[in-house]
């Protein structure tokens, strides 16, 4: 089933069929709740009739918001990434010395899609055991992108998980979204990989365990919002426009918002990744 709107968050595509269909769907489950001061939406896709009517596969995908860090309110980025560190950890569900491949999509050059600072220490658990004893071992690669590579991201990934042999992988990715409300003010977390492009109609190969070997929870924000979702959204019916028409929408100070989710999503990643780490630890590794 396609649908007629673009968006990679799975609260977004129930909201919608939802109001299409009026009434729940079988095969989700879908909850909302509060950690911390801030909003939490969990949708879990069970079965593959679901999963075709969602367009997402089957998991368990987690939207945060970050509307509370946006206002700048007391605490808030403190909050943000012991939310969001402890819904990676859950989703992972790792032993204390597995270890751990962080991958970053997309294209560094494009500003909206350069979302992803995370610790490098697989290279330091081995020189230096006994100083990085309370470390796990976490390797970092950046794929970029078809265009400026020439190979899939999905099979450098490959590549490198067969030579490093990590317990898991976390892939970091800009997302799109339906509302432009939600551009750069939530962060979606699933264990169910991630392919990339697909928000913005240019679908490549999945990362995914079946396709890696290992567990993938995929860890993205939205920047940009589909021109023709955004039309239809605030209009209320489907927009004319030409079928090669490809125009994205994104924030004005979409800089400072690209910046500042980068920095929640890597200090989350090392929250979750290192038990004992805190906030302060890290500001003085990356100084």
């Amino acid at each position: 089933m396609k649908n007629s709107f673009r968006t990679d968050l799975a609260c977004e595509s129930r909201d919608v069929l939802l109001r299409t269909r009026g009434a729940a769907l079988a095969g989700v489950s879908a909850r909302q709740e509060t950690r911390d001061g801030l909003g939490v939406e969990t949708v879990e896709i069970l079965d593959e009739g679901a999963a075709e009517k969602l367009c997402k596969p089957i998991g368990r995908y987690v939207t945060i918001s970050l509307d509370a860090l946006v206002r700048r309110e007391e605490d808030a980025f403190r909050r943000a990434c012991g939310v969001l560190a402890r819904e990676i950890r859950t989703q992972l569900s790792m032993e204390p010395e597995e270890s751990v491949l962080v991958v970053g999509l997309g294209n560094p050059d494009i500003t909206p899609d350069a979302v992803g600072c995370v610790l490098v220490t697989r290279h330091l658990k081995t020189r230096l055991p006994e100083e990085f004893a309370a470390f796990r071992p976490v390797s970092v690669f950046r794929t970029g992108v078809l265009g400026t590579t020439g190979i899939e991201s999905a099979a450098l990934v490959r590549g490198v998980v067969s030579l490093v042999r990590p317990d898991r992988v976390i892939a970091v990715d800009a997302l799109s979204a339906r509302e432009a409300a939600r551009l750069c003010r939530a962060v979606q977390v699933t264990d169910a990989g991630i392919v990339p492009g697909s928000g913005v109609g240019n679908a490549r190969s999945a990362l995914t365990e079946e396709t890696l070997g290992v567990p993938v929870v995929a860890v993205g924000v939205p920047t940009v919002v589909d021109a023709r979702t955004l039309c239809a959204d605030l209009s209320g019916a489907e927009i004319d426009l030409p079928e090669d028409t490809e125009l994205f929408v994104t924030p004005r100070d979409i800089d400072t918002r690209v910046r500042d989710s980068a920095r929640l999503v890597g200090y989350a990643i090392d929250l979750a990744l290192h038990d004992a780490l805190t906030i302060e630890d890290i500001d003085m590794f990356l100084a």
